[in-house]
């Protein structure tokens, strides 16, 4: 099939490419000119494990193309996909400006039947908006699908190549049958494609992430109760766990969740909400824990120094919202690092993919250094705020000999409590116990 796909971000790019993987002619429009001279000349904007493989061999067998020009994509393309930004307003609702604006470019340019699809996290009722939009301007048919993605980034190409469902919101028969023969190759192992209307479309998206942010919300308020009952997280996320109705997943608690998914879809489907007279108290209780929960982590390094962080050397391991992405979007460590900095601390990083994103906010204020144990020397403190497996298993004597103080602040609890005592260090996780530092003898 001839897909073009408006947006070449972080959606656009990873799907564009996958389409291509399966055999089918995909043509990537941005108006951004330097954006698409790098995609053809093979350089990828965003890092994201096994895309730039799959990305190599569908440039190179001339399936994957990039293009300025919206007309020559439109023309060649029998569906159109919107992968265009929807970044929250002040007011936490989604702005479809980019949506709505190429909408009623399509309905200008568009000679044949086409169908459109929403590919961007929209609000209910966008479909209507969009078809409004092509319709003013339109004089052959169309139809506008709702196609929201399940896009977990680290595991992005794995998602979308074998996806657990693929939700597609239409009420036409011929749009069904053309996005279905899209999506055939990708659901083979006998996944299911849902189809279903617009709106349920548009609602299920939002309604899937909310709930998952409101797990990871409600594993970090049980984190800081732990703390201060003396019970043990961990183990309670085990018991838990076990529990088949609850499951295993999305139970471990942190410093807060980031990205590009969690935060604003929570915030517009709270927006939603209130803008059809629902008081949706949840999301509430959500935005407002995890505002507190990327502090948490900062607030217990104040504390551990008596709240006294001029000249305090703190080295921070992890800079992306989660690990195996470069994405930096309300990550917790920009809150966790204006924080200390705020307080007088000079802060020393490093992180495997973010650090270029994160000099784009922080230029000198913070020194980016290229090797995860050269951050240490001299450290008083280390706060791990992302789990890169990199830092799973340290060399603990090697760190002890670099660091000031032997200070661990964790904020994704990467290591084992007795651990921590074996090696002398004063360790402070996420809803655990604290370990305080061994004090040696003279004879020790």
């Amino acid at each position: 099939m001839k897909i073009a796909v408006v947006g070449t971000g972080y959606v656009g790019l990873v799907s564009g490419t996958c389409f291509a993987e399966t055999g089918n002619h995909v043509i990537c429009v941005d108006n951004n000119v330097q954006k698409v001279e790098r995609l053809r000349n093979g350089e990828l904007p965003i890092y994201e494990p096994g895309l730039e493989v799959i990305f190599k061999r569908n440039t190179e067998d001339g399936r994957l193309e990039f293009t300025t020009d919206l007309l020559d994509a439109v023309n060649r393309a029998q569906i159109i996909f919107l992968a265009l930004p929807t970044p929250p307003g002040e007011d936490g609702s989604a702005d479809l400006s980019y949506v709505l604006g190429v909408a009623e470019e399509l309905g200008k340019i568009i000679t044949d039947y086409k169908v459109i699809v929403d590919k961007s996290t929209v609000p209910v009722g966008t479909s209507e908006k969009v078809t409004a939009a092509v319709e003013k301007h339109a004089k052959v048919d169309f139809d506008v699908v709702s196609n929201p993605e399940f896009l977990r980034e680290g595991v992005a190409v794995e998602d979308f190549l074998k996806p657990d469902r693929v939700v597609i919101g239409t009420s036409s028969e011929r749009a069904k049958s053309l996005m279905h023969e899209l999506y055939e190759p990708f659901v083979r192992q006998g996944n299911p494609i849902y189809f279903m209307d617009e709106r349920s479309a548009e609602m299920t998206k939002y309604a899937a992430n909310s709930y998952l942010a409101t797990r990871i919300t409600f594993m970090n308020e049980i984190a800081n109760l732990c703390e201060k009952v003396g019970a043990d997280v961990d183990m309670v996320r085990i018991g838990m766990g076990s529990d088949r109705r609850i499951g295993k997943r999305f139970l471990f608690p942190g410093v807060g969740y980031g990205g590009s998914c969690f935060p604003k879809d929570v915030q517009a489907l709270g927006k939603t909400a209130g803008e059809n007279d629902y008081n949706f108290q949840i999301l509430k209780s959500v935005m407002e824990v995890n505002n507190a929960q990327k502090y948490v982590l900062a607030h217990k390094i104040k504390s551990h120094f008596n709240n006294d962080l001029k000249g305090k050397r703190i080295a921070i391991w992890g800079l992306a919202f989660k690990p195996n992405t470069d994405d930096i979007r309300e990550a917790p460590a920009i809150f966790i690092i204006n924080e200390l900095l705020e307080a007088g601390a000079k802060v020393v990083a490093f992180d495997p993919e973010a650090m270029e994103n994160m000099k784009a906010i922080f230029g000198d204020k913070v020194e980016f250094i290229k090797h995860r144990y050269d951050a240490l020397k001299d450290a008083d403190a280390l706060a791990i705020v992302t789990e890169w497996s990199v830092f799973r298993t340290p060399d603990f004597d090697f760190m002890a000999e670099l660091m000031k103080e032997k200070v661990i602040f964790d904020g994704r609890n990467l290591y084992k409590l007795e651990q921590m005592k074996q090696f002398g260090f004063y360790y402070n996780s996420i809803g655990r116990n604290t370990v305080e530092q061994k004090q040696l003898t003279p004879a020790e």
